[in-house]
């Protein structure tokens, strides 16, 4: 059964894989730039430019510039990406900076500002080739430096690190981090967009936000924001963070607020007249192919949704609430049954093991099997992400079934519940043996969480 799992997982990858993905739909014919998305299509004329760019940052956005490459070859002058480390490709024209994610470091900040310098080099005869996918946020740390009535009002790496930590342990979603992110930086919610202009840019946008919001997507870095510095401050006070955050963060919130320092580019900025924002991949689109792997294996499937969102272990209860259901009757379909989710949890930290949201999931998961009387044989559980890193490890995700609870009985360590109250899943899939691992797969589209009943 985990192999099944594993082979359903691959599938929804595969569908993602954003240099399959580029290289398909995107090629040179007379001169024109030819893309031909399942919701976009366009002809750039590339004899109107002088000279074009790869820019990027990103888990995915290595594979998205070797395909960039390998369509338009010597065209490219040169190029910038950032990936977080490990999630690298061989490339010739456009180079590979590796920084820290999701905690941004210092090589981040090299790397932004150097892609800030090249977007500003830029002019009307310029194409950029944009590549941005999940995590561009933490890898493109440009702390916001403003001149505010003849004072200065600026971050450090420091109050950025302090701040993305902060948002990150208090359970706070991605877009919601990302807002607050947009109004700290200078590159992010559009910023970027700003630099190039007038530059024309195509930017393909891998999706690892729930719903695919463009604004939220690596913190919309060549998108219009609807988000303001007021939004970003009420999001610190939902979550009463501010004797957590560094005073300067602060500061630059209730300046902006005030007025006091310009707002994201919105919705009619000019520099959206000369950018393209294409959607390349989604968690749907993964979601779909991992059901339709698993039609081919036998499987009876229901796919309940790509938007799946919440606190990761409340979420594992009602996956196996449902399960439990699917066991004792026929209520979905008739077993064996598969039933597949995906979208993006968040964690609330409480201890200070190691583990990541899917593996709390899957935790979670295997707690109320260990509850049951009857029927857990049955069942057979992955949860994982899309990227290969769940949290700051290296598996992916875990596994929750019978075969684990066996291990877990033969061994002598942390309860269950223990190392839920600690947020220690790592360590005891570790000690089971129950750990996901695929490495870093280069694209990253949220997660996905499987369920088959046989």
């Amino acid at each position: 059964m985990r192999e099944h799992l594993e082979a359903i997982f691959a599938a929804g990858l595969d569908r993602v894989n954003p240099y399959k993905m580029i290289t398909r739909h995107v090629n040179v014919q007379n001169g024109q730039l030819i893309v031909a998305m399942e919701n976009y299509e366009r002809s750039v004329n590339l004899d109107d430019y002088n000279r074009i760019l790869v820019l990027g940052a990103g888990k995915a956005s290595a594979p998205m510039a070797k395909a960039f490459e390998e369509i338009l070859g010597d065209r490219i002058e040169k190029g910038l990406v950032c990936v977080k480390y490990g999630h690298t490709e061989p490339l010739e024209r456009v180079e590979v900076v590796e920084a820290g994610h999701p905690i941004p470091d210092e090589n981040g900040v090299h790397a932004a500002k150097r892609i800030a310098d090249l977007a500003s080099e830029a002019d009307a005869e310029t194409l950029v080739i944009n590549c941005i996918s999940g995590g561009g946020s933490a890898l493109l740390p440009s702390p916001m430096d403003e001149r505010v009535s003849g004072g200065l009002a600026s971050l450090s790496l420091v109050d950025k690190q302090r701040v993305t930590e902060a948002l990150l342990r208090c359970g706070a979603d991605i877009t919601e981090i990302n807002c607050v992110r947009k109004h700290i930086s200078g590159m992010k919610g559009g910023r970027l967009l700003q630099l190039m202009h007038p530059a024309r840019s195509l930017n393909f946008i891998l999706s690892d936000v729930i719903g695919d919001d463009l604004g939220s997507i690596a913190s919309g870095v060549t998108s219009h924001d609807e988000t303001t510095f007021s939004d970003a401050l009420a999001i610190i006070d939902r979550y009463e963070l501010r004797g957590d955050i560094p005073a300067n963060v602060l500061t630059i919130l209730e300046l902006g607020a005030q007025g006091r320092i310009p707002e994201t580019p919105g919705a009619g900025d000019p520099a959206l007249a000369t950018a393209d924002n294409i959607l390349i991949g989604t968690n749907r689109q993964a979601l779909l192919a991992a059901a339709a792997r698993a039609r081919e294996l036998g499987y009876q499937v229901q796919a309940l949704t790509a938007q799946l969102g919440g606190e990761a272990r409340h979420v594992a209860k009602v996956l196996a609430d449902i399960a439990k259901d699917a066991t004792s009757c026929d209520m979905f379909l008739k077993k064996p049954v598969c039933l597949i989710t995906g979208g993006e949890s968040v964690v609330t930290l409480q201890g200070n093991g190691r583990g990541g949201r899917n593996q709390e999931m899957a935790l979670a998961f295997l707690h109320e099997l260990s509850r049951w009387r009857h029927g857990r044989d049955q069942v057979h559980f992955l949860a994982a992400s899309t990227d290969g890193n769940d949290g700051p490890t290296d598996a992916a995700g875990a596994f929750a079934d019978e075969r684990a609870l066996l291990s877990y009985h033969e061994l002598q360590g942390e309860t269950i519940h223990e190392s839920l109250k600690n947020n220690d899943s790592y360590n005891f899939f570790e000690r089971i043996g129950a750990l996901f691992k695929t490495g870093p797969t280069n694209t990253n589209v949220c997660d996905l969480q499987m369920v088959l009943i046989v």
